[in-house]
């Protein structure tokens, strides 16, 4: 944290790392690397392109982004 605002900024990193472990790491026991690496991949993936979020009322993080940047060009 080196400048201002950069804490609230790590809120949302710290969340994401906490649902990742608890929905997906802690839950699967990976045995290797290998294992975790794809897990997290496949978790990822279904993160931001499938499952809905509330807090984005309903839409994927994927689609919000898209959509952003959809705007943008259009700008």
């Amino acid at each position: 944290m080196d400048g201002r605002g950069r804490a609230l900024g790590n809120v949302f990193v710290e969340r994401l790392w906490r649902t990742v472990k608890y929905e997906n790491v802690y839950l699967k026991g990976y045995e290797d690397m290998k294992q975790l690496k794809a897990g997290l991949k496949d978790y990822l993936e279904l993160y931001n392109h499938k499952r809905p979020h509330s807090s984005l009322d309903g839409s994927t993080p994927a689609e919000v982004y898209f959509a952003a940047e959809k705007d943008k060009e259009a700008a």
